[in-house]
């Protein structure tokens, strides 16, 4: 058990030193995540809306609206989603030019307990992509998120807790349109942050994450709500 555990949290910390942070500076995403299960029902809704920096504020990388329908099989945690998302990405720098993407997805949302207040997710998403100036596109993403509260056992009002997570994102196809190729290797993102459950239902974090793809790396300070209600 000991090394498993050990196996799952060096996850966290896979990165590529040798990359270079983009022009030296660090971005800020700002999101606010909500999950409603309606009541005795199997069914629910979950969506973000994310306003994503190049720098700290004022120089757009992304606004990512996503909203989706969610289905709880019975005598089950697993929370499956079919939903839409809507992107539009700013150029980096003093350009105003943006591009907009519409996404089709899927996922599954799998918890796991580990011991008293070890926390464990899995999501699965497959995505369906309709980029401005590219052929059809699809991916398949994995991420796996960690929750460790430190002055309570669960992650309940009050508690303070250790957030990290480690997603990989991987490219269905190389070929985008008009002669250009990309790697089926997307992207990493590695996440460590802390977190506070300011009551049952609400709860912030605030934390570090680092993308990484073939290319580049940046830092990105991350500030998240997540409501669920």
């Amino acid at each position: 058990m000991k090394f498993k555990l050990l196996l799952l949290i060096s996850l966290f910390f896979i990165s590529n030193t040798s990359a270079q942070v983009e022009s030296g500076k660090t971005g800020a995403w700002y999101m606010y995540f909500i999950n409603h299960q309606f009541k005795e029902s199997q069914f629910g809704i979950q969506g973000d809306i994310q306003y994503r920096n190049w720098n700290l504020g004022g120089d757009l990388e992304q606004l990512l609206i996503r909203a989706g329908a969610t289905y709880t099989p019975n005598n089950s945690k697993v929370l499956l989603t079919l939903g839409y998302a809507n992107i539009t990405s700013g150029e980096f720098g003093d350009g105003n030019d943006t591009s907009v993407e519409s996404r089709i997805y899927q996922e599954a949302l799998i918890p796991q307990k580990l011991g008293k207040r070890i926390y464990l997710t899995h999501r699965f998403r497959y995505e369906q992509r309709f980029v401005e100036n590219q052929d059809f596109r699809t991916r398949y993403r994995y991420n796996l998120f960690l929750n460790v509260p430190f002055n309570k056992s669960a992650l309940e009002k009050g508690a303070l807790y250790a957030a990290l997570y480690n997603e990989l994102f991987i490219n269905g196809q190389k070929d985008i349109g008009d002669g250009r190729e990309v790697e089926f290797f997307d992207r990493n993102r590695t996440y460590l942050g802390l977190g506070y459950v300011l009551k049952e239902g609400m709860r912030f974090q605030l934390g570090w994450m680092n993308q990484k793809t073939d290319a580049i790396g940046k830092a990105q300070l991350q500030l998240s709500f997540h409501h669920k209600f």
